[in-house]
């Protein structure tokens, strides 16, 4: 995918998402085709309007196992629909360079899934007998250092971080299968589009 500019022909078009961003210039537009499958558009807004990045050829994703939800909660194996921020990347590479903060994980970085904990929803660093909340599967935490997470980026998902609400909603690499709620994409795509965002970024998320 090369980021490319847009046909002058979509010239002021609004897409369906214009009304609920305010002033961000960069969007991420995702909708879900049924099931797990999804398509990603990326949107940038310059002097004449929206205009699609990829020339208007949407990039396949997949999201979900159960699809889409307005209503996100831990285990539901829904992505959250809605508009979000995406607050900053991370991933088990080097920085690919870009816009976004980039926290190069490994073996110590964990997703704080554990509703009890103070941290929940957050990215925490800690030796695993050394944190202070529960590390388990079972119990919603992710370790980081899994190759679905050679490059990701953090959607802003219930950053009240209200518990049982949800977390570790990222756009990231796919390994071909459905996810838990994130959106993934081919990895080399998901580099270029991490080179090209800026802050104020948000992604857009609904279904046909």
């Amino acid at each position: 995918m090369g980021m490319v500019g847009a046909p002058s022909a979509v010239a002021g078009f609004a897409p369906w998402f214009a009304r609920s961003v305010g002033a961000a210039t960069q969007v991420l537009a995702v909708t879900g085709t049924g099931g797990s499958d999804a398509k990603l558009d990326v949107w940038q807004r310059g002097p004449t309007g929206w205009q699609p990045v990829t020339g208007g050829v949407g990039v396949p994703a997949k999201i979900g196992a159960k699809g889409m939800s307005p209503n996100h909660f831990d285990g539901s194996m829904m992505t959250p629909k809605g508009i979000y921020t995406l607050d900053f990347a991370f991933g088990t590479e080097p920085n690919p360079g870009g816009g976004l903060r980039y926290v190069q994980v490994g073996p110590d970085h964990w997703w704080d899934g554990d509703m009890k904990s103070p941290t929940y929803n957050t990215m925490q660093v800690c030796k695993k007998d050394q944190c202070r909340f529960n590390t388990s599967l079972s119990a919603g935490t992710e370790n980081l250092d899994i190759p679905q997470y050679a490059h990701a980026v953090v959607m802003g998902v219930n950053k009240q971080r209200i518990p049982g609400k949800g977390g570790a909603f990222f756009v990231h690499s796919t390994d071909g299968g459905p996810t838990a709620g994130c959106v993934a994409i081919d990895d080399a795509t998901l580099v270029k589009i991490m080179q090209w965002l800026r802050p104020g970024a948000l992604i857009a998320t609904t279904e046909q």
